[in-house]
């Protein structure tokens, strides 16, 4: 059978890619009639399902394919609750019923583990959250090019969704982007084109605490927020402190860089100041635009319990925090052991970290602004070998060189806090030609309706190596 594009055809789903979509496999002859293979990815499908789909992509042999009906559905199955759900990309799993979904998650950690030689039986299942809603204090809404505000589509970065709402966000930040969308759309403000390099707004980013309430409003725009655009902005300050007095901190960031970033070149406070405070395992912390912070407020609340509870910080105990960023984890560490060492390759975090710690009364702290593996190596020369070491490394993982080097400088415990399953266990495998075992990995799910998961696990030094 050759597959033109437009064709239906009806296969069964027998797996999910990393993206969280649905993969099948038909069978079919190409043009000298031989058989060939046929990979399709399906969005929003699940595994074992038997699916009707309109074949995209005809030249490709991997090709996308759309579900024109759900012959045999899973079990687990629901409707989205959202109705920008089959269009956006910010979810995509939210056609399944969430207790599948941490299946799904605690499997995939499973595999991970599992590939590098570790036992999967030291995943614990995955902690879920009571309501998997709403859980966002941050979120990056893009302009599309007649001016309206949204995500990108699923799959498609130059094609925006214009939204009426958005359900894993908090419903204040939500109601505050749509204040915004309406004032762009009274003033006829074009949204910036990638491909022209033309328009002036780019992003509109809204954080919002959720332990006081304070929130930022952030727009990422081409030119400056003076002259010709005074009148307009000075009716968004109006709005803005009418209608939403919980934000503390608008900001108008000029940017003119091609790259499709939020980063600023020049920042304008347009009311209030240029940072809001949050909360986090009873510590407060400053927040700016661009301070990395865990995006899920009750669940990270989970990870900093979790971490403190493996680690078993002591008074008498040295620590060293790699990856520290603002400081998250570093300050409820630090109030449990004799002193601290926190190391950052973002400078400004690091200065944040040192003001979180001032705010919060924490003097046995002190951060380095460098990369990881050098960090530890200048820790080590004035600090001592520590008997706790925790890291949080980002997707990408800490990366072999910086593994061994953890290994030889010896931690009796190691807490590795991890966003990514797969770079993780390569990870952990850099560390037991080193003499650790691994006794027990948590993953906890920080972005229900999506693929990914955190997890926590503590890493012990055999003392006989």
């Amino acid at each position: 059978m050759t597959v033109t594009k437009g064709e239906t055809l009806v296969t069964e789903i027998r797996q999910l890619d990393a993206k969280g979509s649905g993969q099948a496999v038909v069978w079919r002859e190409n043009e000298l009639g031989n058989p060939k293979k046929l990979r399709l990815t399906i969005p929003q499908t699940l595994p074992g399902e038997k699916v009707r789909v309109i074949v995209d992509q005809p030249e490709k042999r991997r090709r996308k394919a759309l579900t024109e009906e759900i012959i045999e559905a899973h079990q687990e199955r629901v409707a989205p609750q959202c109705m920008h759900f089959e269009l956006c990309g910010g979810c995509v799993w939210q056609h399944w019923d969430y207790t599948g979904q941490l299946k799904q998650k605690t499997a995939h950690v499973k595999q991970a583990i599992e590939a590098q030689g570790f036992d999967p039986t030291l995943v614990q299942d995955t902690i879920g959250m009571e309501d998997p809603w709403r859980y966002r204090n941050k979120m990056e809404f893009t302009f599309a090019k007649d001016g309206s505000l949204g995500l990108h589509e699923a799959g498609n970065f130059r094609k925006i969704i214009s939204l009426e709402t958005c359900l894993i966000a908090g419903k204040e930040m939500v109601e505050a982007a749509m204040e915004v969308a309406n004032w762009t759309k009274e003033y006829q403000l074009k949204g910036y084109d990638k491909d022209t390099h033309e328009g002036l707004l780019r992003h509109l980013m809204v954080r919002q605490s959720f332990a006081n309430g304070e929130m930022m409003l952030a727009l990422f725009a081409t030119e400056s927020p003076t002259g010709h655009l005074k009148s307009a902005v000075n009716d968004l300050i109006q709005r803005v402190g009418e209608k939403f007095p919980q934000v503390k901190s608008l900001l108008w960031l000029e940017n003119t860089d091609w790259a499709d970033r939020t980063q600023s070149e020049k920042t304008h406070v347009l009311a209030g100041r240029d940072f809001i405070y949050d909360e986090m395992a009873g510590y407060r912390y400053r927040l700016w635009f661009d301070t990395f912070f865990q995006t899920n407020p009750t669940q990270a609340q989970k990870l900093v319990e979790l971490a403190l509870e493996m680690g078993q910080p002591k008074k008498s105990e040295k620590m060293i925090d790699l990856f520290c960023g603002v400081g998250t984890f570093s300050l409820p560490f630090a109030s449990q052991v004799e002193k601290l060492a926190g190391i950052e390759i973002v400078e400004t975090s690091i200065e944040s970290a040192k003001r979180n710690a001032q705010d919060n009364g924490i003097s046995n702290t002190y951060f380095l602004a460098k990369d990881a593996r050098k960090g530890i190596d200048e820790v080590l020369e004035s600090f001592g070998h520590p008997e706790l070491l925790m890291l949080d490394p980002p997707r990408s993982g800490a990366g072999g060189k910086v593994m061994r080097r953890i290994g030889r400088s010896k931690p009796e415990r190691i807490v590795y806090v991890s966003c990514n399953p797969d770079t993780f266990a390569t990870d952990i495998s850099e560390l037991v030609p080193f003499g650790y075992t691994l006794k027990m990995v948590q993953p906890v799910d920080l972005f229900p309706h999506t693929v990914h998961v955190e997890c926590v696990a503590l890493l012990v030094r055999n003392e006989e190596i």
